[in-house]
C-alpha cells in the first residue's frame, strides 16, 4: 500500500460529489505512464462491451504516449477482444494476476499457478456435503476451462466469456497439471459469503490468494497471484517504471491490492465500500462511462498534457 497517501475525496462522499474536486493533485506531482484497467464493472458493464466514449478517451490517452494495460480476472482469452476493442499494444494481466501474456509476441511474462496441495484441499471442500449442491467448481489449465458438469451458472459464464467450458467430472484428475485458478459459482450470496470467511479462516495470505469481482464468485490463486502484485510486476520489472507513475481503476475486491499499489487508485461508483474508500478517487459507473471521466480528469487535463510531452 502506497504510505501517507492524500487522498482528493472524503470518505462516503457519492460518485457525484467527487467529481466536484478542483485541480490536479497527482498530475501536478508526477506524471503518470501507465494506465491499468479492470475489464468487468470498469470498461464493461450490462453489455459485454467497450462504450465508444470511453473507447476515444482511451485512444486520447494513448495518443498522448501512456500506456493502457488490462488486468482482469478472466481468462487471457476471454480478455483478448476487450484489448482489441481499446486497442492496446500492451501484455495482458489475466486470472487476478496469475498470468502476464503479450498478445503480440505470445511470450508469457509471468505464471503462478495454485499450489497443488491447496487445489487438492479446496477440491475437497467443495465436494462436502455442505457444498457439494450449491456451488459449482471451475479450474483452469493452459488457459483452457474445466468443469465436472455444465449447469446454468456456468452455460452464463460461458456466453459472457464466450468461450467454452470442458466437462471432466472429477476434477482431480487434473491435479497433476499447472492451474492457475480456481473459481467456485454460487447464486446465493450469502452462502458464498460463509464459504469466503470459511476459507479465509483456514487460509493465511501466504497460502492462497482468496478474492471476489463478483458477489457470486469466490476465487483463488497463487498467494502471490494477484493483480497488486501483477501490476508491480508488469511497472517495474518488464517497463522500469516506478509504481507511482502508474494509475489503475478497477471496481471490486479483485482490484483493491492495485488500487492501493500504484500511484492512483481510481474506484468505479458501483465498487463496494470498502473499495472506494481506499481510493483516491471514485469515478461515475461503468454505465455512465466512468472510466472516460477519470481519464479527461487526470490524464488529458493540461498538466498531464505538459508531463506526458
Amino acid at each position: 500500500m502506497v504510505a501517507s497517501r492524500s487522498r482528493p475525496t472524503a470518505s462516503g462522499q457519492t460518485p457525484q460529489a467527487t467529481l466536484g474536486f478542483e485541480g490536479c493533485f497527482w498530475c501536478d506531482r508526477m506524471g503518470i505512464r501507465l494506465l491499468i484497467l479492470d475489464i468487468d464493472g470498469t470498461i464493461a458493464g450490462q453489455s459485454n462491451a467497450v462504450s465508444p466514449g470511453v473507447c476515444a478517451a482511451l485512444e486520447a490517452v494513448m495518443a498522448r504516449g501512456i500506456l493502457v494495460a488490462i488486468a482482469t480476472g478472466r481468462m487471457y482469452c476471454s480478455a483478448q477482444r476487450f484489448r482489441d476493442q481499446i486497442r492496446s499494444r500492451e501484455p495482458i494481466i489475466a486470472y487476478n494476476g496469475a498470468w502476464i501474456q503479450h498478445p503480440e509476441t505470445g511470450d508469457r511474462l509471468l505464471h503462478r499457478p495454485v499450489p497443488p496441495e491447496r487445489l487438492a484441499e479446496l477440491l475437497d471442500l467443495a465436494d462436502h456435503p455442505d457444498w457439494v449442491d450449491k456451488i459449482d467448481v471451475h479450474v483452469y489449465h493452459d488457459d483452457r476451462l474445466y468443469v465436472r458438469e455444465i449447469t446454468l451458472q456456468t452455460e452464463s459464464y460461458m456466453a459472457r466469456s464466450g468461450l467454452p467450458a470442458h466437462p471432466v467430472g472429477d476434477l482431480r484428475q487434473l491435479l497433476d497439471r499447472p492451474l492457475t485458478k480456481l473459481l467456485m459459482l454460487c447464486a446465493d450470496t450469502e452462502a458464498i459469503a460463509t464459504l469466503l470467511t470459511q476459507c479465509q479462516t483456514a487460509y493465511p495470505p501466504d497460502h492462497l490468494y482468496i478474492t471476489q469481482s463478483s458477489p457470486t464468485f469466490l476465487e483463488f490463486t497463487h498467494p502471490q497471484a494477484s493483480k497488486g502484485h501483477a501490476v508491480t510486476h508488469l511497472a517495474q520489472d518488464h517497463y522500469g517504471f516506478d509504481l507511482q507513475e502508474v494509475m489503475a481503476i478497477g471496481d471490486n475486491y479483485n482490484d483493491l491490492d492495485m488500487l492501493q499499489a500504484v500511484g492512483l487508485g481510481i474506484a468505479m461508483g458501483d465498487a463496494p465500500e470498502a473499495v472506494k474508500a481506499a481510493a483516491d478517487w471514485v469515478a461515475p459507473s461503468v454505465e455512465a462511462d466512468g472510466v472516460a471521466v477519470a481519464v479527461q480528469k487526470f490524464l488529458l487535463s493540461p498538466l498531464q498534457r505538459e508531463r506526458v510531452g
